[in-house]
């Protein structure tokens, strides 16, 4: 297991294209960050003082391939945490991570036709594995990734570099206001039952969709989910 470290860090980007939708990207002041794909950190505004308790923080997926020198994240900007990041992060904005946690991709799973399913940002988790050199060991992988609107994919660069590694992705996008959502029923019908399923999203989708896939026959150990909020 991967040891827990504490990286002081600052906020060197903030792409804001989409209203209330932010990415942003970090760099270390001091040693190297280590995590593994798929994996996630604790994020703390306020500063931290080691003789204390850990401040206020909250958790996001590494958008960002391990072997990058920098982290990025994406997040809306909804809770009263993330609306403290929007109006108070700058660039040359201090934070605290502290990372990593999480075992997503390090669990037992098939790596042939492997499904991995998202709702909007919950794609950022499979970015840190597409973008990865790790990822051409996966045969045949699927990847279903719905959003509110076209606009809202903001990934198409790493979209691109993932197939440019593992050119047998097969990517699916489905827009909410022209396809309408995702159906989790007709993501099973297009695969194979001996498949793993990857989902990551909002926690109602996740909950929902696990369930269907468990009532269909898929076995629960063939259901991994990112759902560490």
């Amino acid at each position: 297991m991967a040891i827990v470290k504490k990286y002081a860090s600052n906020v060197i980007s903030i792409q804001n294209s989409i209203e209330g939708v932010y990415t942003l990207e970090f760099e270390s002041l001091g040693k190297s960050f280590k995590y593994d794909a798929g994996q996630f950190l604790h994020l703390a505004i306020d500063e931290y003082d080691p003789s204390m308790q850990w401040p206020d923080s909250r958790c996001f997926s590494m958008q960002s391939a391990p072997v990058e020198e920098h982290i990025r994240i994406t997040y809306a900007a909804k809770g009263q945490f993330t609306k403290r990041m929007q109006q108070e992060l700058k660039v040359g904005s201090e934070v605290t991570l502290k990372l990593p946690y999480g075992d997503l991709f390090s669990q037992e799973h098939n790596k042939t036709n492997t499904i991995f399913i998202a709702g909007g940002t919950g794609i950022t988790p499979y970015l840190s594995l597409f973008t990865d050199s790790s990822f051409i060991h996966y045969s045949k992988p699927v990847l279903y990734a719905g959003f509110r609107t076209k606009e809202m994919n903001l990934y198409a660069a790493e979209l691109k570099k993932a197939k440019s590694i593992n050119s047998g992705l097969d990517i699916h996008l489905v827009y909410q206001d022209k396809d309408g959502i995702l159906d989790i029923e007709k993501i099973l019908n297009e695969n194979t039952y001996n498949s793993s399923f990857f989902i990551s999203g909002p926690p109602v989708m996740i909950k929902n969709f696990k369930q269907a896939l468990i009532s269909k026959g898929i076995p629960g150990n063939q259901v991994l989910t990112d759902d560490w909020e």
